[in-house]
């Protein structure tokens, strides 16, 4: 638990300057910010417009995921089409009956969208805004509602805003129920009818254009304060010219491979690489911003053999693993030997989706400090990277 608290707080930390969070504390929006990045998609945020709408404390809040304010009225369709636009990493906005901590439900819009690295194009947050729905009086309450008035309005007059009428309970009922009606109108309280409740809700326009403006001065304040940390977010996806990226879910699959290696999109002009391994980044000095996009080849040299290079390359057009060992260079222009393999990666249909390359530096202090064969090594990471990859096929033709 400590772990993950620790994550929850670097998640900020580590992305934007120390006063990022005072900038979000000053809007009165009803708002949140997950971490797709993070086991469970926890909640890294929440605006006290959100703490009070929902009635939580930020403690009973950050880290839990997003479902623990839905109950059973909530409309599972509508779930699962938000579960989808993460996957897919777009916005979404979309009418959803919530639950307040004491139980009483409630419909909002709520609006997601995500927050792209700049460095690696990766999603790094997603935004979610919610906007209560307000409640727009029946036609047969007003249509009610206005004859009294016209009833009460004939032989009678107004005094300091109260109808006088011969007919007292007529026009006490009157105003009961438009006041009644004012009061659903202007908010969504916890004393909202059942009946209504159960009836689907869409919000106005005008609640749509503030879900939009909301998220957008969010997304202009997380940009600002990146800016000052260097770790640059956007709104958009701007990395590779939004060529070869992996979702966020099968990134942080990835992310849990402990070994040197990158994925490559067969698919793509000149065969980028589109995931490069933190480890990869040590072994070779680069930054990840420095390698996306790029393919494998930079990183050999005048000494590099052709012959190997041929190999590697018809390895790839017949679609088969193989091993070999190559001469390299870090960033730093320092050669080092490289042994590689190179497999394909197939979906759950069995077409190739990418190419996998596992670099283990051919050293025997390397072979020791890890107990394995470097072939044995390089196989289970192979291993890993097609569950991956292939879970994440199976989950989007199943959605």
């Amino acid at each position: 638990m400590e772990s993950q608290l620790g994550l929850i707080e670097q998640s900020f930390d580590l992305r934007y300057s120390g006063w990022v969070r005072e900038a979000l504390n000053e809007l009165p929006d009803c708002f949140t910010i997950t971490d797709p990045c993070i086991s469970g998609h926890p909640i890294v945020f929440a605006s006290n417009g959100f703490l009070k709408i929902f009635g939580y404390s930020k403690d009973e809040v950050i880290g839990r995921n997003g479902r623990v304010f839905q109950g059973p009225k909530t409309d599972r369709r509508s779930v699962m089409e938000i579960r989808e636009a993460i996957r897919e990493e777009r916005p979404i906005q979309i009418s959803l009956l919530n639950y307040r901590k004491d139980g009483t439900p409630f419909w909002m819009l709520f609006h997601m969208c995500p927050v792209f690295s700049k460095e690696d194009g990766r999603v790094i947050h997603f935004v979610g805004v919610q906007v209560p729905i307000h409640r727009r009086p029946r036609h047969s309450r007003c249509t009610i509602a206005g004859n009294a008035m016209n009833s009460c309005e004939n032989g009678a007059e107004f005094c300091k805003g109260v109808f006088r009428c011969c007919r007292r309970e007529v026009c006490s009922d009157t105003v009961m129920e438009l006041g009644r009606a004012s009061a659903l109108d202007s908010v969504s309280s916890p004393e909202d009818g059942e009946v209504e409740i159960n009836e689907p809700c869409e919000a106005s326009e005008l609640e749509k254009q503030k879900a939009n403006a909301v998220a957008s001065n969010i997304l202009s304040i997380l940009t600002h304060y990146s800016e000052s940390s260097g770790k640059l977010v956007c709104g958009k996806c701007c990395c590779l010219s939004g060529k070869g990226l992996l979702g966020s879910s099968l990134n942080m699959s990835l992310g849990r491979i402990k070994q040197s290696f990158v994925l490559s999109d067969p698919h793509l002009p000149d065969m980028p690489i589109v995931y490069a391994s933190d480890i990869f980044m040590e072994l070779t000095g680069y930054a990840r911003h420095e390698v996306l996009g790029r393919n494998c080849r930079f990183l050999s040299g005048l000494d590099t053999d052709p012959a190997t290079q041929y190999q590697i390359k018809e390895c790839i057009r017949t679609e088969q693993p193989c091993t070999v060992r190559i001469l390299n260079y870090r960033k730093d222009k320092t050669p080092f030997w490289n042994l590689l393999h190179i497999s394909p990666v197939r979906n759950a249909s069995g077409k190739v989706a990418y190419f996998v390359g596992v670099q283990i530096e051919d050293s025997c202090k390397n072979e020791e400090e890890h107990g394995l064969s470097p072939q044995r090594r390089q196989l289970s990471v192979v291993g890993a990277v097609k569950v991956a990859v292939r879970s994440m096929s199976i989950g989007a033709s199943t959605s």
